[in-house]
């Protein structure tokens, strides 16, 4: 007979013989989850029997008192008394309250180890039995075959003991294969999850050492790891490996992975450690980057698909006299030639060129930088008519020229640097004179380019001395070319200096450039970076806010941390400058870049707030977040902002709208064609703001960026980091606001969508095919642009004979009755249109446009080289049995690949390279043998 009040049993524990207290006890404990509301009453008189110490069943009135907490809700209270009912609590039960004991011990351990590893300087208390329900939870995990789910607590708990203790059991008890498929779910979660960066090092250094000591380690994961320590020791300790299996192969596709993905500091510090001990040479070359840029600029020339009608369609309708249409004609011009090395449109404009006054003649010029970029064997060779010292008289001819220099060998500067350093060095001490500014502004820009995450205390002191001579035009340039040099180091001593002048000077743009390169200095730098942040953030000064901003956005990029995001929506909605809403709603792109689905969601009210900058920064952060990757929500957002009723801020949207649609296709996105359309119309439209004509411009420029053979890539995919240059490119570019000819850093953030397969043996580039599974047409180059021929050219008058006149009626009747014909069929087919929409456009996927690609069965053949987008890479595969296979299994990435020659000795056609076409000197024959014996034939 069950009980209807637990009234009798709570007064038995007024009882002075302890039997009848326990007998109580139990029966209490019986119908607790019941009648619990009632035995609340007398928790009082429960928890007093739990301590005392000389009551034998004090463990039964804890768990009793842990029930009565639990249905009451107050889970920690409820999780202490389980934990101190010791026996009495069976983590084995299967009830909903043991589910929940074990699951709120488990966060309030998580959230106790955090704060001890974050606080190690604070002692804090380590609770023993919460510690011990963790790690019998762990091992019940592991021994239930849940090792992704132990790992997974066990990283968030900062527990690096207990993950390099399942990794290694695992690599004890079961294959390396699928230890290294664990292995890799760590480093994952370690690079994208983990929020703070001193265990983050921690736990990757301890994974380095887990792979390398493997049987047969996988040095692919090893290389990733490497990348994102960013520590070259332990990229020696690699090569010294892969030297000693000698895997030479192997080394050249990771010296490849490394360029694509590594900070210049790492490849020149690897660079310098491998020569000093004699490496192969080809290695070598391939860490200075020359080859992977001179494949890039070789595939973007043979492909290019430059739409020149649209580029001179934009040159006629904007005059050029102005020089806010002169700059972006000269920067859509740039990003559409962008990689290409072909500069024939500015051969064949030079008397528009010749329209440009001042700095749109120092952009203009500087576009010659974007269009040669990566072109490191020849680019000072192609500058040398506009440098300093050459017939040019221009100082803006010459300080653009330097400008360019740093963006043909961003991020590759070690041949050119010296070259730009000496510019700086004679010239810094002449102040007041106004050719010099610009030519140090020109150089200071180009040097922080060349020397970008180099962290080389030269060129950042050669930068300083221009920036302490506090001119507003070239100390703005030497603060950014300070922060470009020093990107991602968090250097101490520079942060000082930056912080401390951008606080003295009175010069607004020096603020401004020192408050954007400080934010560079911490990029990446995550929880290190929150004591500048809040420095910054907390000023007076507004520049100073605005670079906070900034700094929380390259701090904490991609890293979705909601602390970040909650203090720079904070900022969205308070602060009291325009300026600096605008730029914490824009840093929301980039804290977001792995979370970018959730961006239109976060920013949807803020696209319809009263104010404008609010509204401009709001498109600006769809772009950035989602650059190349074809968000409908996004572009919901987005296109009623292309018809705000404020310029500029139709200009951000228009320039969002390019960055997430770069590369499409009409069949692959039915907006394309709309969106192309309006920003034509808004260029060749006499009434439209000019602000709103640049934006358009510009736009179209990244619609067709590098012949239409590049996208925005913010993730390296194969390294699971983030491509460094092409965050730092967006962030710069965004300060177009200010200083148009920053808008050339957007060429940094171009990546060519191609595959190529190079041969192990010579690095030459065999022409071979691989298979697509899709359909032939789909990713095709859309339709280039045609003026219609609205007007008729005025023609003078002639006689005309009689039988001519009979003739041209006959045929004007004929081609009448042709066009009305025609015209019933079409009225006939948009009848039809809309009478039966069609299943696709009804079934679409809002959020994944490529899923309207089909994978098709059988195969068509693409050349290698060849253009290859984002989306269609997905349907590339090499066949097992052709000639040459790459070395590591092609995962449809766009990049450099090492293949094999499986017939080394039987010819093959060669690509030749960009590089190779104008060395003077021969090539190499390929190695043969001599016959002793030579069969000559009959003559």
């Amino acid at each position: 007979m069950s009980l209807t009040s637990a009234e009798p049993l709570l007064a038995l524990l007024k009882e002075q013989d302890d039997s009848v207290k326990s007998y109580a006890l139990k029966s209490i404990n019986d119908v607790v989850d019941v009648l619990w509301s009632e035995i609340s009453n007398g928790i009082a008189e429960i928890e007093a029997l739990y301590d005392d110490g000389a009551f034998p069943d004090r463990q039964m009135a804890a768990l009793i008192a842990s029930k009565v907490y639990y249905n009451l809700g107050e889970y920690e209270t409820a999780v202490r008394f389980a934990l101190a009912a010791g026996d009495c609590f069976d983590m084995d039960e299967k009830s909903q309250y043991v589910e929940t004991i074990v699951s709120q011990s488990i966060e309030m351990y998580i959230r106790q180890s955090k704060q001890r590893y974050e606080s190690r300087d604070v002692e804090v208390e380590d609770d023993e039995k919460l510690k011990a329900v963790f790690e019998r939870m762990i091992s019940k995990c592991v021994n239930a075959g849940e090792f992704k789910l132990a790992l997974g607590i066990a990283l968030e708990a900062f527990r690096q003991d207990l993950v390099e203790e399942i990794l290694h059991s695992r690599l004890d008890q079961d294959s390396e294969a699928n230890a290294l498929k664990l292995i890799n779910y760590v480093l994952t979660v370690t690079t994208t999850i983990i929020g703070s960066s001193e265990f983050k090092a921690s736990l990757l250094k301890a994974l380095f050492d887990v792979v390398t000591d493997m049987k047969s380690p996988d040095y692919f994961t090893v290389s990733k790891i490497v990348v994102n320590l960013n520590d070259s020791s332990l990229a020696v300790r690699l090569f010294e490996n892969l030297n000693r299996h000698e895997d030479i192969q192997v080394s050249y596709q990771i010296a490849f992975d490394l360029v694509s993905s590594g900070p210049q500091e790492l490849l020149d510090s690897l660079s310098d450690e491998l020569s000093a001990k004699d490496y192969d040479s080809r290695l070598l070359d391939i860490l200075s980057g020359l080859p992977t840029c001179d494949y890039h600029n070789t595939f973007l020339l043979k492909n290019k698909n430059i739409d020149i009608g649209l580029l001179n369609k934009c040159k006629s309708s904007l005059d050029g006299k102005f020089s806010l249409f002169h700059t972006a004609v000269s920067v859509a011009n740039g990003f559409m030639h962008a990689g290409t090395t072909d500069n024939t449109f500015i051969k064949t404009n030079l008397t528009w060129l010749g329209k440009a006054q001042n700095w749109a003649k120092f952009t203009a010029t500087a576009s010659l930088g974007v269009i040669h970029r990566g072109n490191l064997s020849d680019g000072k060779k192609i500058m040398a008519p506009y440098l300093p010292g050459s017939r040019s008289t221009s100082r803006y001819i010459k300080g653009g020229s330097l400008y360019a220099l740093g963006l043909i060998y961003a991020g590759f500067g070690r041949d050119i640097i010296d070259y730009l350093k000496s510019n700086i060095v004679e010239n810094s001490s002449a102040t007041g004179d106004e050719d010099i500014d610009v030519l140090l502004h020109g150089a200071s820009l180009g040097i922080g380019l060349a020397a970008m995450g180099s962290a080389s205390i030269e060129v950042y002191e050669s930068l300083k001395e221009v920036l302490y001579n506090d001119s507003a035009v070239s100390g703005e340039a030497a603060a950014m070319g300070m922060g470009l040099t020093m990107l991602g180091t968090g250097n101490e001593s520079a942060v000082h200096d930056m912080l401390t002048y951008a606080q003295e000077t009175q010069h607004g743009n020096i603020t401004r450039g020192l408050a954007v390169g400080l934010s560079l200095i911490s990029y990446g730098r995550q929880e290190k970076a929150d004591s500048l942040i809040s420095s910054m953030s907390g000023s007076e000064e507004a520049l100073l806010r605005y670079g906070g901003a900034f700094t929380v956005a390259l701090a904490y990029a991609g890293t979705g941390d909601n602390k970040a995001v909650k203090r720079l929506l904070h900022i969205a909605v308070s602060d009291s400058n325009d300026d600096v809403r605008r730029a914490a709603v824009i840093a929301l792109g980039f804290v977001l870049i792995r979370d970018y689905t959730t961006v239109p969601r976060i920013v949807e009210l803020l696209s319809k707030s009263h104010n404008a900058h609010v509204r401009c920064g709001t498109a600006f952060a769809l772009g950035i977040a989602c650059a190349g990757r074809v968000l409908p929500s996004a572009i919901e957002v987005l296109e009623p902002l292309t018809k705000d009723p404020v310029d500029f801020v139709r200009q951000a949207a228009m320039i969002a709208l390019s960055m997430i649609l770069i590369q499409q296709t009409d069949k692959l996105n039915a907006k394309v064609s709309e969106i192309n359309q309006n920003f034509l119309s808004v260029v060749t439209n006499k009434h439209q703001e000019g602000l709103a004509k640049f934006g358009a411009c510009v736009a179209q420029g990244i619609m067709n960026a590098g012949g239409r053979n590049v996208t925005i890539h913010l993730e390296n995919t194969e390294m699971g980091t983030l491509d460094t240059k092409s965050i730092v490119g967006l962030a710069m570019f965004s300060q177009f606001w200010y200083w148009f000819p920053l808008a050339h850093f957007l060429s940094l953030s171009f990546t060519p969508t191609t595959v190529i397969g190079v041969r192990g043996s010579d690095l030459s580039i065999p022409k071979f095919e691989l298979n697509c599974h899709a359909k032939q047409d789909i990713f095709g180059y859309p339709k280039m642009y045609e003026e219609a021929a609205d007007k008729e050219v005025e023609k003078v008058a002639t006689a005309v004979l009689s039988t001519t006149a009979r003739a041209k009626a006959r045929a004007k009747k004929t081609k009448k009755e042709k066009d009305q014909s025609e015209d019933d069929k079409s009225s006939r087919d948009r009848e039809e249109d809309k009478q039966e929409p069609t299943k696709e456009r009804d079934n679409k996927d809002k959020e994944d446009e490529p899923n309207k690609v089909k994978y098709s069965a059988k195969p068509y053949k693409v050349e290698n080289m060849s253009r290859i987008l984002p989306q269609q890479a997905r349907y590339i595969s090499f066949n097992k049995d052709d000639r040459f296979i790459p070395i590591r299994k092609f995962k449809g990435v766009n990049d450099i690949m090492i293949v094999t020659d499986k017939s080394p000795n039987e010819p093959v056609e060669l690509i030749e390279t960009v590089r190779q076409t104008k060395d003077i000197n021969a090539p190499l024959p390929t190695p043969f043998k001599v016959e002793d014996d030579l069969n000559y034939p009959n003559v």
